[in-house]
């Protein structure tokens, strides 16, 4: 039912959830669903900690091969304009921001997020540069989604080139 709830705050937002919409996707009784959620906030605070959890997953793994300035460049190129699994998985996320402003359980969920993003970047950048590159990241990730016209990557890539600052030259 969880997953039925996060494909329904894609499809129609927090706005658009109801009980009847996520037992309609999960082709379960609608009595199931209200049973095991009483209220759509609890199903939404639910699905969106679920969402955490595995974007979190996801995200760690997006960087296991990096070894190189050059590969996390590359990485985060492809957190900014991955392909239709990406859109999917930003527009939760914002979905899960937006309803945040609003929500105290859901704020705690974005700053779940968002301290797991930071120590992943951060194990590359350092806290400071984490915290800039992270809200560099959110910004873009949202230009894309938004952009009728998508911008070339080699300005995606410039954008974070300049973010992450010179390249450590050889020591002496």
């Amino acid at each position: 039912m969880l997953d039925a709830a996060l494909e329904v705050l894609v499809e129609d937002g927090v706005a658009g959830i109801t009980h009847r919409k996520v037992a309609a996707r999960a082709d379960v009784p609608l009595g199931s669903v209200t049973y095991h959620f009483s209220s759509l906030s609890e199903l939404c605070t639910q699905a969106f900690a679920r969402y955490v959890e595995q974007r979190t997953v996801e995200y760690e793994a997006l960087f296991t091969e990096v070894t190189s300035r050059e590969d996390l460049i590359d990485a985060l190129v492809t957190v900014v304009r991955g392909g239709p699994s990406r859109h999917h998985s930003a527009v939760l996320g914002f979905e899960l921001h937006l309803a945040a402003l609003r929500d105290p359980a859901l704020r705690a969920l974005t700053q779940r997020w968002t301290s797991s993003s930071r120590a992943v970047l951060a194990r590359f950048t350092g806290p400071e540069a984490a915290a800039r590159l992270d809200a560099l990241l959110e910004g873009m990730i949202m230009h894309t989604l938004l952009s009728t016209d998508q911008e070339p990557p080699e300005v995606t890539r410039a954008a974070l080139v300049q973010t992450l600052g010179p390249a450590a030259g050889p020591s002496k």
